[in-house]
């Protein structure tokens, strides 16, 4: 049960719940919705989300992901990240942590 992490406002986590799935706007924009490994969560919480309050952590199980996640490199960190390619399904969301 391969774990992946996804940051976002506890209201975009509520509408998700409303409707069914969780998207992003860059899963329209760029394809994809962006997740993060464990240790890769302290450094997307400064680069992205400084300054920001009402925020969870997304505990997405890959193994119940209907939508394909891939590691891939990303230059400007110099790291690799896993990507969902498509909606994140609610009943892959083992857990929301407020942070």
């Amino acid at each position: 049960m391969p774990i992946i992490y996804h940051i976002t406002t506890a209201a975009d986590w509520n509408n998700a719940k409303m409707k069914g799935l969780y998207d992003h706007s860059s899963l329209k924009e760029e394809g994809f919705i962006h997740c993060s490994q464990e240790s890769q969560i302290a450094g997307v919480l400064e680069r992205y989300f400084a300054g920001q309050t009402d925020l969870v952590k997304l505990v997405i199980d890959t193994d119940k992901l209907t939508s394909k996640y891939v590691f891939d490199w990303s230059p400007s960190t110099q790291d690799t990240f896993p990507h969902v390619y498509g909606p994140i399904n609610i009943d892959a969301v083992i857990d929301v942590v407020p942070l």
